[in-house]
């Protein structure tokens, strides 16, 4: 609760910058009015209205820190040496403000602007220190936490960098995801239809009722395709979509997506084996997209009459066979083998498995195979 608490305050502060500079200086300003409410002992300076203005003054630039950094820590400075030089009022135990400049600089400011400050204030440090106190030992102080608050700085700046990287990296990968996802669903239906439709003309001459059955395969396949290109827009339009993935296909969805591929005229034979069904919703989702893109294959290359899906589950490892009867891994004269394969080796390797393709056991068809470590989570269905 604490961290999702502390995360929301961050997002807050981020989408409210200005709101959280406010903040920082009136807690600022909280801390240096300490000297002036404590009771204080007649030898020391008295704390005036006049001393509490001009500590105030040296509090409110503030409030523009992160526009103009370095101009706020000249005003700081500036405001700081005419409160120690035109009066005499309570000391603080630390440089607030000066050390919030030293921060944000570190953070926002590019590196002229860092080295300029680090200069200014190697100067400003031990001539405050000398109108002081002129001890060694608080001049020691003041270059420790001036050093280390500049120091939190650059450890933040690197932390918020690497979070930008890592940002961007993981917007790539959801871009690479959903391009497979559209390049799946598109090559499936296209590859099916143009199946149907070069068989149309065939069939009308010769076997009327196969010409219909084929044009309504066509609109079946065409339908589901727009249908899962339409899920999928529709959830990245949305604002809100949780871990922002778009809904997946599962093991429940290969009979229909069978039915399409046997309706182009290609036999296929389903051979599930060790209950695959329990599985965590990703893995899953990649076993559909294996057994798709793989048929796809099937159909636009092999030439095939019949192929076998067969998906077994043992000893925490699943296995993906699609099997065909087709002439082999060379693709069809003038058609590119295209990126199938490569995506599906993709998509295992995004779950620590592997994935193979080659000529079937017997030297005739072709064979895709995949093997996918199942989580532990999973074999106890969790």
């Amino acid at each position: 609760m604490r961290i999702r608490g502390l995360g929301q305050a961050r997002a807050w502060g981020a989408a409210h910058p200005r709101a959280m500079d406010a903040g920082l200086a009136l807690l600022v300003q909280a801390a240096v009015t300490m000297p002036f409410v404590v009771p204080r002992g007649p030898e020391l300076p008295a704390a005036t209205w006049a001393a509490y203005g001009l500590t105030t003054l040296t509090v409110l630039p503030l409030v523009w820190r992160r526009r103009a950094p370095m101009t706020v820590l000249l005003a700081v400075i500036a405001a700081s040496a005419l409160y120690r030089l035109a009066l005499e009022g309570p000391g603080q135990p630390l440089p607030y403000q000066g050390l919030v400049c030293a921060y944000t600089i570190a953070v926002l400011a590019p590196a002229r602007q860092r080295l300029a400050a680090g200069v200014l204030l190697l100067v400003a440090v031990p001539v405050s220190v000398w109108l002081n106190t002129r001890s060694a030992r608080e001049l020691t102080f003041s270059l420790f936490v001036f050093g280390a608050a500049y120091a939190f700085g650059r450890l933040t700046d690197a932390r918020q960098r690497e979070h930008l990287a890592e940002a961007e990296r993981a917007a790539a990968r959801e871009r690479a995801r959903i391009a497979r996802e559209m390049h799946d669903i598109l090559s499936h239906a296209v590859s099916l239809m143009i199946v149907q439709a070069e068989a149309g003309p065939v069939a009308v001459r010769r076997a009327p009722e196969r010409a219909e059955a084929a044009f309504e395969a066509i609109s079946a396949t065409g339908r589901d395709a727009m249908g899962q290109l339409r899920r999928m827009l529709g959830v990245l339009r949305e604002e809100d979509t949780g871990d922002g993935r778009s809904p997946q296909p599962d093991l429940d969805g290969l009979p229909a997506l069978l039915d399409r591929v046997r309706a182009g005229g290609l036999d296929v034979r389903y051979e599930p084996a060790g209950a695959p069904a329990a599985l965590p919703a990703p893995l899953a989702a990649t076993v559909y997209r294996i057994v798709q893109e793989a048929l796809t294959n099937t159909v636009r290359h092999a030439g095939a009459r019949a192929a076998t899906v067969r998906i077994e589950r043992a000893a925490g490892l699943l296995t993906v066979v699609v099997r065909d009867d087709g002439r082999g891994p060379r693709p069809a004269p003038g058609r590119p083998a295209g990126h199938g394969l490569t995506g599906i080796r993709e998509r295992a390797a995004a779950h620590g498995g592997t994935a193979t393709a080659g000529p079937g056991p017997d030297g005739t068809g072709f064979e895709v195979r995949a093997e996918l470590p199942v989580p532990s989570a999973a074999e106890v269905g969790t």
